[in-house]
């Protein structure tokens, strides 16, 4: 496992292999979007007491677990880059944050478009709106951050610090529901007992959670080897590469 983590952590090496798992990334992607929106829209029923409105649930629930999800990878790559010196996790770090602060931004302008019909109003200073605003913030600025440092290295580092920092921000998000007295509902699907929603309405919402990951890997992956191509354009795999390309 460690020897294909370091074979892999090569940039030229990283480089191939991304090239090759794009197509089947895009197309399980395309294939669980096609299904989670065929679900979604047509076969889960009405909700009993949201009628229709309830849908947008199916793009909002896999943006705000997105919104963690990539920040976490971000805290992750953070600290291998911090610790191991890999320069492949500041790529990933770099290539994910714009990934991130999307997912965020729709996640509360989808939440805020539910908010209406449900509480009268597009937006509260509920517990888990603002800690997911200033997740947005986070976002923002490890892109401002990294943008303005010239030198790569440093701005990795810099980046890498960021992260580590705010992720004490994801819990907070999390547990924001059970900590403190919220308008926002508490999670509908758990990972360590049964979920309380409707199986009809859940098969919709984990094909559109496993089509968001898979979009994210994908954009990801694209963005990582032109990151790669970028920093690494003297080295001579990447003059070889485009003498044949």
């Amino acid at each position: 496992m460690w020897s294909f983590l370091h074979k892999y952590s090569s940039p030229k090496n990283f480089f191939r292999l991304a090239g090759l798992l794009l197509p089947w990334m895009n197309g399980a992607f395309l294939l669980l979007l096609a299904l989670g929106l065929y679900y979604g829209l047509w076969v889960a029923p009405p909700d009993y007491q949201q009628g229709d409105s309830y849908r947008i649930m199916f793009i909002h629930v896999p943006a705000a677990w997105m919104s963690m999800f990539i920040y976490v990878i971000m805290a992750v790559a953070g600290a291998i880059s911090l610790i191991w010196r890999i320069k492949l996790a500041d790529v990933v770090a770099a290539a994910s944050a714009p990934l991130g602060a999307s997912f965020t931004a729709l996640a509360l302008i989808t939440g805020s478009l539910w908010g209406k019909p449900m509480w009268g109003t597009f937006w509260v200073w509920d517990a888990r709106l603002t800690s997911e605003l200033i997740l947005l913030f986070l976002y923002l600025g490890f892109i401002a951050l990294t943008s303005a440092i010239e030198d790569k290295r440093t701005a990795g580092r810099a980046g890498a610090l960021l992260s580590l920092v705010g992720v004490v921000n994801i819990p907070i998000i999390h547990y924001s529901v059970v900590w403190w007295n919220t308008l926002h509902q508490g999670s509908t699907v758990t990972l360590t007992g049964p979920s309380n929603i409707a199986t009809s309405m859940l098969i919709p919402l984990l094909l559109m959670a496993f089509a968001f990951k898979f979009y994210y890997a994908s954009v990801l992956l694209m963005r990582a080897r032109c990151e790669v191509l970028e920093r690494e354009q003297n080295s001579g795999w990447v003059r070889e590469l485009g003498e044949t390309s």
